[in-house]
């Protein structure tokens, strides 16, 4: 099966643009390249997500899950390809900065309910189902040079245990925990950090790297019976379904896929084939679960393929099991 490349470059120019980088390898000088990039630039949906996250940090977090947080959206934003110097981002960027915990992670304004170990009352703290996703969006604009940046990212890498991340929030949230046991790692936290480190060149291969990338692994050989946090590998799991902002199986191949060190794993292959086996005759795949908050994109349907699903499984394709040169 080959990879729809024409179809794939008849859609909106943020998918053309990361079509030519991301699967036909061309670079960013390159006359095609670049007039993707502007028109990118220049898409009503990319200048409404701009001005989106010019809201920094926006409304008051009370479910990570929400699509429509504003760092999901930073998230995205970074994958689309989005830069330090394209206008809008520094400003953006700037916001962030200043919410700086004393450890090092971005803090967002949080209401964690008492009977959740909460206080009850807005305040300013960070979760590492937050605040490793910022920092790879950081370093994914850009800011890979950022002290701040660094600090953050040095200080979440820390938190590793044996098993992955665990559920860890900073002390201004106090004894809020997910539900599951202490000694469980959090599948997805370690999602969120492996994201983060794979975005950070010299950490891609670092100790904490693959022993998160162990985690997830594990867990998808045991779906049946190990679900810590309440976070299963089931039916749902396995619904092909973008952009990446929750625990599902096109975001953790997307994550895990970027380590070259897991290409010949049997468990990434066999995760690989659960999603490739739903392509369509012509290799484009089509969504199986949304979310509300983009139903303005092209991928906020479930009727017709989607360009921007067929690019993101293609792209998984690649790195898992690239062409030979």
């Amino acid at each position: 099966m080959q990879i729809p490349v024409d179809w794939l470059l008849e859609g909106e120019a943020w998918i053309a643009y990361r079509t030519r980088r991301d699967v036909l390898n061309q670079p960013e000088d390159d006359p095609a390249v670049q007039t993707a990039r502007a028109a990118m630039l220049a898409s009503p949906l990319v200048q409404k997500l701009l001005s989106e996250l010019a809201e920094w940090p926006g409304t008051v977090l009370a479910s990570h899950k929400s699509a429509s947080q504003l760092f999901h959206k930073l998230t995205f934003a970074a994958e689309l390809g989005l830069r330090a110097a394209d206008p809008g981002v520094n400003r953006i960027v700037e916001r962030i900065l200043e919410q700086a915990s004393p450890e090092g992670p971005f803090r967002l304004p949080m209401n964690i309910a008492e009977h959740y170990g909460g206080t009850g009352q807005e305040l300013w703290g960070w979760a590492l189902c937050d605040a490793p996703l910022i920092v790879s969006a950081l370093l994914r604009l850009g800011y890979e040079h950022e002290p701040t940046v660094q600090k953050a990212l040095q200080y979440l890498t820390g938190l590793v245990r044996e098993n992955g991340w665990p559920c860890v929030v900073s002390k201004e949230l106090g004894s809020f925990r997910g539900p599951g046991r202490k000694a469980d790692p959090c599948p997805f936290a370690t999602l969120a950090m492996l994201k983060a480190l794979a975005a950070a060149d010299g950490l891609r291969g670092s100790p904490a790297a693959r022993t998160g990338a162990e985690t997830l692994l594990s867990l998808w050989t045991q779906s049946t019976s190990q679900h810590p946090y309440m976070f299963f590998m089931g039916t749902d799991f396995r619904k092909l379904k973008v952009p990446f902002v929750w625990y599902d199986l096109m975001h953790v191949l997307d994550v895990l896929s970027r380590f070259p060190w897991l290409r010949n794993d049997p468990r990434l292959h066999a995760m690989l084939e659960t999603m490739s086996a739903k392509a369509d005759p012509q290799g484009r795949f089509t969504l199986e679960s949304v979310w509300t908050a983009w139903k303005d994109w092209e991928f906020g349907q479930k009727k017709v393929p989607s360009r921007w699903l067929t690019l993101a499984a293609w792209r998984i394709q690649q790195r898992i099991e690239p062409a030979p040169a």
